[in-house]
């Protein structure tokens, strides 16, 4: 069973599941063209951070940042090597999804990386129907990069 909260940034298994996140996420990705925020730029008051339980413990981790206007960005995606594939991954889109329609926001983007071991996350968030856009806010076009927008 996945439980959703709001994340303690503070506390040392959602950290380095979080570090782990950005240390791959740079590893996988071209020079220069890493996203991915540590744990202290996901502490920004326009990010709200979640952190996904199961009965094993911590399995995984999100983040909304508010953009201009009714737009909201998905950062630090991230599910545990040993979660993927269990549903855990669909729970969080699904809640960062409903926490901006909450807020009254209209759309969702992201940023992801265009290199293989990026694949699986492109292919979850196609499923949960976001389509492949233009740079989004923040941004500019990168070869590394893929945007993914959905309207809500």
């Amino acid at each position: 069973m996945n439980r959703i909260v709001p994340a303690d940034l503070d506390d040392p298994q959602v950290r380095a599941l979080l570090s782990r996140h950005a240390e791959r996420a740079r590893a996988e990705t071209g020079r220069g063209s890493a996203h991915a925020l540590d744990v202290d730029g996901l502490k920004a008051p326009d990010i709200a951070v979640f952190a996904l339980y199961d009965d094993e413990g911590l399995a995984g981790a999100g983040a909304l940042k508010r953009l201009s206007g009714p737009h909201a960005e998905l950062k630090a995606m991230y599910v545990s090597e040993t979660r993927r594939r269990s549903g855990a991954g669909s729970a969080m889109v699904e809640h960062l999804v409903g926490q901006a329609r909450a807020r009254g926001l209209t759309r969702v983007s992201l940023e992801t990386g265009a290199w293989p071991y990026f694949a699986p996350a492109r292919a979850l968030y196609a499923k949960h129907g976001f389509t492949e856009c233009g740079p989004i806010e923040g941004y500019v076009e990168d070869e590394n990069s893929v945007f993914m927008t959905r309207e809500l």
